[in-house]
């Protein structure tokens, strides 16, 4: 995939809008899917997205408030109204799998797809999926109740082959796999070859990196830096940092502290209390911080590609 690709399908906190829902990305990288947070409706959002239900296989939930996971149950109960088959793997704190098992059990719901449970690690970050060129991890964040963030890292890709030489020595494609990833060759004369001449520089790995609800951890940067994408809640403008600090959010100033910190090349802010109908003096405020800084705007799909010039985004939704 020569692209990272996220869908805002919500950006609301606790209190959804008419034109703005509770927390859910959808999130393409390194040629694998995954569905971030679950609020109320979001599977009406996938629809207007055109994101087919069949590409959900991982879910990850950051934390159990509400506008973070009740759009989950109605999701996994049309994937059994869709005759799913294909496992769903959700990651979320201890308790969820009780939460779901619970309802599932007093509304006598039947999944007969599997699902499997991954509860996550609320001391430390932790690896919580692997596949040959990505890694996932989940950590800790600051919130009122055990709530994660996600980073999502590719793995570096092999080098490339200077094709002009490749041509000019005759190398064996045989070969090619070995000095790909990392060996000097030697031609019919002994004479030897360093990798450094015979490949060039393989495209830097995408990263992303999701904190929800959250108060500024200031040493984020231990769990990441330098990452492509940053996703921050900015709850609050920093003229309610009292209320931010009270209910465990962040404000806009704050989240753009972080990106620095993090060394992040692009914010998204989101999370928006429902008392901002106007989201510009959010922007604004994290702008006079960290000028990449953008909404993530329900509706729109935000992508980078290999040369990372530019933060794009486009319409994809019918609304």
């Amino acid at each position: 995939m020569e692209q990272i690709s996220l869908s805002i399908l919500g950006s609301s906190s606790a209190i959804p809008l008419s034109n703005r829902s509770p927390s859910a990305q959808f999130l393409s990288i390194a040629d694998e899917h995954f569905l971030i947070d679950c609020g109320e409706g979001t599977q009406v959002k996938l629809r207007q997205h055109r994101i087919g239900f069949s590409r959900i296989k991982h879910i990850l939930i950051s934390h159990l408030h509400g506008d973070h996971f009740y759009g989950l149950i109605p999701l996994l109960t049309s994937l059994q109204l869709l005759e799913r088959q294909q496992a769903v793997h959700l990651y979320g704190p201890q308790e969820l799998e009780e939460v779901l098992r619970t309802f599932l059990k007093m509304t006598q719901a039947k999944i007969q797809y599997p699902l499997k449970f991954h509860p996550l690690n609320k001391n430390s970050k932790t690896l919580i999926y692997e596949s040959e060129q990505l890694e996932v991890h989940s950590f800790p964040l600051r919130h009122s109740v055990d709530c994660f963030g996600f980073y999502f890292q590719e793995k570096a890709r092999p080098r490339k082959m200077n094709k002009e030489l490749l041509e000019k020595l005759d190398i064996p494609v045989a070969e090619i796999r070995g000095i790909k990833n990392g060996k000097d060759w030697l031609d019919k004369r002994g004479k030897r070859y360093p990798n450094e001449e015979l490949t060039l520089d393989p495209p830097a790995a995408f990263s992303y990196a999701y904190c929800s609800d959250t108060l500024p951890v200031k040493h984020l940067h231990r769990y990441f830096k330098g990452v492509d994408l940053l996703y921050h809640e900015a709850t609050f403008l920093n003229k309610d940092r009292e209320r931010a600090l009270a209910t465990t959010h962040s404000t806009a100033e704050q989240a753009a502290e972080i990106a620095e910190i993090c060394d992040a090349r692009y914010l998204l802010l989101g999370h928006f209390s429902a008392r901002y109908r106007n989201l510009d003096p959010i922007i604004e405020e994290a702008r006079t911080i960290f000028k990449r800084s953008y909404e993530a705007r329900e509706g729109y799909r935000f992508y980078l590609n290999r040369d990372r010039e530019s933060l794009q985004m486009e319409k994809e939704s019918k609304y």
